[in-house]
């Protein structure tokens, strides 16, 4: 036991992966006699659409990992189970299922005994926050766990809960930077960039939307209410955004900020026409929306489409910054997104943009001045918009 112990002791360096980790933590466990048969390892996490992470090793499949989400803290299954009475007591369970009279308190247990097992062991994995999560561990050997394995499991859990606090956390953090600044710059901020003015020039199609009449909306709507429809409206660009490989950066109010970067490889009449592609997709979504809403208050919007320089990283004061995109283009794709709104256009698109882009569905629709730029400023629309209003 000794040599497993002490890997798992100075964090199992080889195995980068948690689910690398349980399968060749349990491979090392049966190579030195222990009849395992099934193991399990659940650590809740921190994300706004999962509550936790499940491991499972079994000897024909390896570790199969699955996420958990919030609906399974409301099935009864999961509630009346053994596992969620470690997780509250944070003391083991065990049940000998090979022993005739064993006490079959879980329905659970029925089902593992219709496997063949013969015994079950679910040993709290007690983080220094104070958390319970827990691991299952299960044999099919006649009779089950003798003592001697199950004090050599024991010997395991607390090495192996605090591979799964390091690992977990570290996962937490990454979570909830990619959850509230994305999922490049929350990996440059992980990676140690986070001083102020930390900061670089990249090249971008730039889309920044927003809401059209929301302050009316505002006015007139229940504050959860309100609450509801932006969020059903951000779920119409969010996932159009993130398929044609842009990263949201900011929401402002019922504005957003998102970029399609443009890297030394990429081709750019491919970027632009996936910024493009994901308007059209955004601005289906919102029609389809609005359409359900039978006291009229169905969203509408207006997005601008544009490419250049920004300076990407943090800005701010002190120790609270904003990871975010600024400079000269956005600033231009701010003034289009006004644009549309008086134009009464849905999606317009900068010269460069379309220089970039050039595509057929886009058509000049003429010269505007725009507020902080000496030049007037070419702008394409969408044709079918353009015939609308013809």
């Amino acid at each position: 036991m000794q040599p497993i112990v002490h890997w798992l002791v100075h964090g199992a360096r080889n195995a980068p992966l948690s689910q690398e980790v349980l399968t060749e933590l349990c491979q090392r466990l049966v190579a030195i006699g222990l009849p395992l048969w099934r193991v399990m390892v659940f650590v809740r996490t921190l994300h706004p659409e999962i509550v936790g992470r499940r491991f499972v090793w079994h000897p024909d499949t390896g570790t199969v990992v699955t996420d958990g989400s919030f609906e399974l803290l409301e099935r009864r299954s999961f509630i009346e189970s053994p596992l969620m009475h470690v997780a509250k007591t944070g003391e083991a369970f065990r049940r000998r299922l090979a022993d005739p009279d064993c006490i079959m308190d879980y329905g659970i247990l029925h089902d593992l005994r219709a496997e063949g097992v013969t015994d079950y062991f679910v040993a709290p994995l007690h983080f220094s926050s104070g958390e319970v999560h827990f691991s299952s561990w299960s044999t099919r050997q006649p009779g089950g766990f003798t003592d001697a394995e199950i004090e050599a499991i024991e010997a395991i859990v607390p090495p192996l809960a605090r591979i799964g606090e390091i690992r977990a956390w570290y996962r937490v953090a990454g979570n909830l930077l990619t959850t509230y600044i994305g999922k490049n710059a929350g990996e440059r901020v992980l990676a140690g960039h986070i001083r102020r003015g930390d900061t670089e020039t990249i090249h971008a199609a730039i889309w920044l939307s927003d809401m059209r009449g929301f302050t009316a909306l505002a006015d007139t709507l229940p504050p959860q209410q309100l609450v509801d429809l932006l969020n059903r409206y951000f779920d119409c660009q969010v996932p159009a955004i993130h398929e044609h490989g842009g990263e949201v950066l900011k929401y402002m109010g019922d504005g957003l900020l998102a970029i399609f970067p443009i890297g030394a490889e990429a081709h750019f009449p491919t970027i632009c026409a996936a910024a493009l592609a994901a308007g059209k997709a955004a601005r289906a979504n919102i029609a389809a929306l609005h359409a359900t809403e039978d006291d009229g208050s169905g969203p509408r919007f207006g997005l601008a489409l544009h490419v250049g320089d920004v300076l990407f990283g943090n800005i701010g004061s002190g120790n609270r910054l904003d990871f975010t995109a600024i400079g000269p283009a956005v600033n231009l794709a701010a003034r289009l997104e006004k644009l549309a709104g008086r134009l009464g256009r849905t999606i317009l698109a900068s010269e460069d943009f379309f220089d970039h882009c050039g595509d057929d569905d886009l058509q000049p629709i003429g010269r505007f001045a725009v507020a902080g730029f000496a030049a007037e400023q070419v702008v394409y629309g969408l044709d079918d918009e353009g015939k609308e209003a013809q």
